[in-house]
Protein backbone atom coordinates (compact mmCIF):
# COMPACT_ATOMS: atom_id res chain seq x y z
CA UNK A 1 0.00 0.00 0.00
CA UNK A 2 1.18 3.44 -0.80
CA UNK A 3 0.85 5.17 2.69
CA UNK A 4 1.60 9.04 1.04
CA UNK A 5 -1.20 8.10 -2.13
CA UNK A 6 -3.75 7.38 0.99
CA UNK A 7 -2.62 10.69 2.84
CA UNK A 8 -2.96 13.07 -0.44
CA UNK A 9 -6.52 11.32 -0.72
CA UNK A 10 -7.98 11.68 2.05
CA UNK A 11 -6.75 15.45 2.43
CA UNK A 12 -8.05 15.96 -1.12
CA UNK A 13 -11.75 14.19 0.36
CA UNK A 14 -11.68 16.27 3.45
CA UNK A 15 -11.15 19.55 0.88
CA UNK A 16 -13.91 18.67 -1.61
CA UNK A 17 -16.09 18.26 1.42
CA UNK A 18 -15.68 21.57 2.98
CA UNK A 19 -13.44 21.30 5.28
CA UNK A 20 -9.98 22.64 6.08
CA UNK A 21 -7.85 19.86 6.26
CA UNK A 22 -5.04 21.72 8.54
CA UNK A 23 -7.45 22.41 11.32
CA UNK A 24 -6.38 20.86 14.25
CA UNK A 25 -8.66 18.28 14.65
CA UNK A 26 -8.35 17.00 11.13
CA UNK A 27 -4.34 17.78 10.08
CA UNK A 28 -3.30 14.44 11.04
CA UNK A 29 -6.13 12.55 10.19
CA UNK A 30 -4.54 11.66 6.68
CA UNK A 31 -1.81 10.03 8.26
CA UNK A 32 -4.39 8.36 10.61
CA UNK A 33 -6.53 6.79 7.68
CA UNK A 34 -3.50 5.15 5.83
CA UNK A 35 -2.36 3.45 8.79
CA UNK A 36 -5.71 2.09 9.95
CA UNK A 37 -6.14 1.31 5.71
CA UNK A 38 -2.62 -0.80 6.29
CA UNK A 39 -5.08 -3.11 8.77
CA UNK A 40 -8.13 -2.64 7.16
CA UNK A 41 -7.03 -3.54 3.61
CA UNK A 42 -4.12 -6.31 4.79
CA UNK A 43 -6.20 -9.11 2.92
CA UNK A 44 -3.80 -7.97 -0.50
CA UNK A 45 -0.53 -8.90 1.57
CA UNK A 46 -1.82 -11.63 2.54
CA UNK A 47 -2.58 -15.46 0.97
CA UNK A 48 -5.56 -17.79 1.93
CA UNK A 49 -3.44 -20.46 0.65
CA UNK A 50 -0.43 -19.92 3.29
CA UNK A 51 -3.27 -20.50 6.41
CA UNK A 52 -4.44 -23.75 4.67
CA UNK A 53 -1.16 -25.14 4.26
CA UNK A 54 -1.07 -26.20 7.99
CA UNK A 55 -3.44 -29.69 8.01
CA UNK A 56 -3.26 -32.28 9.80
CA UNK A 57 -4.29 -36.07 9.11
CA UNK A 58 -7.91 -37.02 9.80
CA UNK A 59 -9.92 -40.09 9.94
CA UNK A 60 -13.31 -40.15 9.24
CA UNK A 61 -15.65 -37.87 7.04
CA UNK A 62 -17.78 -35.95 9.87
CA UNK A 63 -18.58 -31.73 8.93
CA UNK A 64 -16.07 -29.58 10.45
CA UNK A 65 -18.18 -26.76 11.52
CA UNK A 66 -17.04 -23.21 12.45
CA UNK A 67 -19.53 -20.97 13.24
CA UNK A 68 -19.82 -16.87 14.39
CA UNK A 69 -16.38 -15.77 12.83
CA UNK A 70 -16.74 -12.27 13.33
CA UNK A 71 -16.70 -10.50 9.01
CA UNK A 72 -15.54 -6.55 8.91
CA UNK A 73 -15.09 -5.82 5.47
CA UNK A 74 -15.74 -2.69 3.46
CA UNK A 75 -18.01 -2.47 0.55
CA UNK A 76 -16.69 -1.73 -2.69
CA UNK A 77 -19.58 0.43 -4.26
CA UNK A 78 -19.44 3.04 -1.53
CA UNK A 79 -16.19 2.49 0.31
CA UNK A 80 -18.21 1.93 3.62
CA UNK A 81 -18.36 -0.83 6.28
CA UNK A 82 -20.00 -4.10 6.18
CA UNK A 83 -19.54 -6.64 9.52
CA UNK A 84 -21.30 -9.87 10.43
CA UNK A 85 -20.18 -13.43 10.49
CA UNK A 86 -19.34 -16.50 8.42
CA UNK A 87 -20.10 -19.92 8.65
CA UNK A 88 -17.97 -22.18 7.20
CA UNK A 89 -18.39 -25.66 6.96
CA UNK A 90 -16.18 -28.51 5.39
CA UNK A 91 -16.24 -32.70 5.05
CA UNK A 92 -12.24 -33.73 5.08
CA UNK A 93 -11.09 -36.07 2.82
CA UNK A 94 -8.16 -36.99 5.15
CA UNK A 95 -6.55 -34.11 5.80
CA UNK A 96 -8.25 -31.03 8.34
CA UNK A 97 -7.38 -27.37 8.79
CA UNK A 98 -6.12 -25.94 12.09
CA UNK A 99 -9.47 -24.48 13.32
CA UNK A 100 -7.64 -20.47 13.45
CA UNK A 101 -6.94 -21.46 10.24
CA UNK A 102 -10.10 -21.22 8.78
CA UNK A 103 -10.96 -17.58 10.65
CA UNK A 104 -7.61 -16.49 9.20
CA UNK A 105 -8.31 -17.53 5.27
CA UNK A 106 -12.15 -15.84 6.08
CA UNK A 107 -9.56 -12.80 7.36
CA UNK A 108 -7.58 -12.62 4.09
CA UNK A 109 -10.59 -11.99 1.48
CA UNK A 110 -12.49 -9.86 4.09
CA UNK A 111 -9.64 -7.43 4.49
CA UNK A 112 -9.96 -6.24 1.03
CA UNK A 113 -12.53 -4.03 -1.07
CA UNK A 114 -15.48 -6.46 -1.36
CA UNK A 115 -18.74 -7.58 -2.62
CA UNK A 116 -20.33 -10.19 0.26
CA UNK A 117 -21.21 -12.67 -2.70
CA UNK A 118 -17.62 -12.70 -3.49
CA UNK A 119 -16.05 -13.03 -0.33
CA UNK A 120 -18.26 -15.97 0.60
CA UNK A 121 -17.10 -17.23 -2.73
CA UNK A 122 -13.75 -17.12 -2.32
CA UNK A 123 -13.48 -18.90 0.90
CA UNK A 124 -15.18 -21.37 -0.28
CA UNK A 125 -13.23 -22.04 -3.45
CA UNK A 126 -10.20 -21.49 -1.40
CA UNK A 127 -10.73 -24.17 1.24
CA UNK A 128 -12.27 -26.57 -2.06
CA UNK A 129 -8.39 -26.16 -3.58
CA UNK A 130 -6.04 -26.12 -0.72
CA UNK A 131 -7.99 -29.10 1.55
CA UNK A 132 -9.71 -31.19 -1.28
CA UNK A 133 -12.33 -31.85 1.02
CA UNK A 134 -15.90 -33.95 -0.06
CA UNK A 135 -17.59 -30.53 0.09
CA UNK A 136 -17.71 -26.97 1.41
CA UNK A 137 -20.60 -25.02 2.56
CA UNK A 138 -19.75 -21.57 3.60
CA UNK A 139 -22.71 -19.13 5.00
CA UNK A 140 -22.13 -15.22 5.43
CA UNK A 141 -24.31 -13.00 7.17
CA UNK A 142 -23.77 -9.36 7.20
CA UNK A 143 -25.16 -5.88 7.74
CA UNK A 144 -24.10 -3.29 5.41
CA UNK A 145 -23.60 0.55 6.46
CA UNK A 146 -24.53 1.27 2.54
CA UNK A 147 -28.03 0.30 3.63
CA UNK A 148 -28.17 1.53 7.06
CA UNK A 149 -26.59 5.09 7.29
CA UNK A 150 -27.39 6.10 3.77
CA UNK A 151 -29.71 5.14 0.93
CA UNK A 152 -32.66 3.06 2.31
CA UNK A 153 -31.57 3.96 6.36
CA UNK A 154 -32.76 0.13 7.23
CA UNK A 155 -30.51 -0.27 10.59
CA UNK A 156 -30.79 -4.12 11.53
CA UNK A 157 -31.18 -5.70 7.83
CA UNK A 158 -29.14 -8.70 6.71
CA UNK A 159 -28.07 -10.20 3.79
CA UNK A 160 -27.33 -13.54 3.85
CA UNK A 161 -25.42 -15.35 1.16
CA UNK A 162 -23.82 -18.90 0.56
CA UNK A 163 -21.97 -21.12 -1.11
CA UNK A 164 -21.96 -24.89 -1.88
CA UNK A 165 -19.42 -26.80 -3.33
CA UNK A 166 -18.91 -30.59 -3.95
CA UNK A 167 -21.18 -32.90 -1.67
CA UNK A 168 -22.92 -29.67 -0.39
CA UNK A 169 -24.16 -28.86 -3.88
CA UNK A 170 -25.20 -31.94 -4.93
CA UNK A 171 -27.20 -33.36 -1.49
CA UNK A 172 -29.75 -30.98 0.09
CA UNK A 173 -30.08 -33.00 3.21
CA UNK A 174 -26.66 -32.54 4.15
CA UNK A 175 -26.92 -28.62 3.32
CA UNK A 176 -29.85 -28.91 5.32
CA UNK A 177 -28.50 -30.76 8.17
CA UNK A 178 -25.35 -28.12 8.66
CA UNK A 179 -27.59 -24.61 8.21
CA UNK A 180 -29.48 -26.12 11.00
CA UNK A 181 -26.51 -26.86 12.92
CA UNK A 182 -25.76 -23.37 12.31
CA UNK A 183 -28.84 -21.52 14.08
CA UNK A 184 -27.94 -23.89 17.73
Amino acid sequence: MDKNKVEQAVKLMLEAIGEDAEREGLKDTPARVARAFEEIFAGYEDRAEKHLSVTFAAQGSDVVLEKDIPVYSVCEHHLLPFFGKAHVAYIPDGRVAGLSKIARAVEVFARRLQLQERLTRQVAEALQKELAPKGVLVVTEAEHTCMTMRGIKKTGSKTLTYCALGAFEEDEELRRRVTEMIKW
